[in-house]
């Protein structure tokens, strides 16, 4: 059977989706989600740091880890919490409690708490809630320290 070329370029074959029929978040399993909300967010990060007019790709590096870091994640998650609605309590329920793997460096419950805001991003990603996205980056400077002058132009 020919495969068909989707808006995004790519073939579409068995088992893949285009980004128009990608809409449903159910359609995924948590960890999944979560994977594509942690592209999304790195992008924002990289993108935003850029902006702030870091320069040097060393001082890029270390300030882009510390804001992608499961606790960095999980603080942020915190601080949304109680400004979330029903659906979006249901994606970070349901990633938090989601079965897979953690890193040793790293407690069990800090990276439920960051698997579950990854996966909140690939919800809002997928319904294209891009507004409720940049709002909610936006709560990661409240937790993290403002950027020093180093690095700057």
């Amino acid at each position: 059977m020919a495969s068909k070329i989707g808006r995004s370029g790519r073939r579409k074959g068995k088992g893949q989706v285009g980004p128009q029929e990608m809409r449903n978040w159910r359609e995924f399993n948590a960890l999944a989600l979560a994977y594509l909300g942690d592209a999304v967010y790195e992008l924002w990060v990289r993108e935003h740091l850029l902006e702030l007019g870091l320069v040097k790709v060393k001082e890029l590096h270390r300030k882009a880890v510390e804001w992608v870091r499961a606790s960095t994640q999980a603080r942020v998650l915190a601080g949304l919490l109680d400004e979330l609605e029903p659906e979006e309590q249901e994606v970070v329920l349901w990633a938090r409690n989601a079965k897979g793997g953690y890193p040793r460096n790293v407690d069990v419950l800090t990276y439920r708490h960051a698997t579950a805001f990854e996966a909140l991003v690939g919800y809002w990603h997928l319904q294209g809630l891009n507004e409720r996205m940049e709002w909610a980056f936006a709560q990661v400077e409240a937790v993290l320290p403002v950027l020093p002058a180093v690095g700057r132009k």
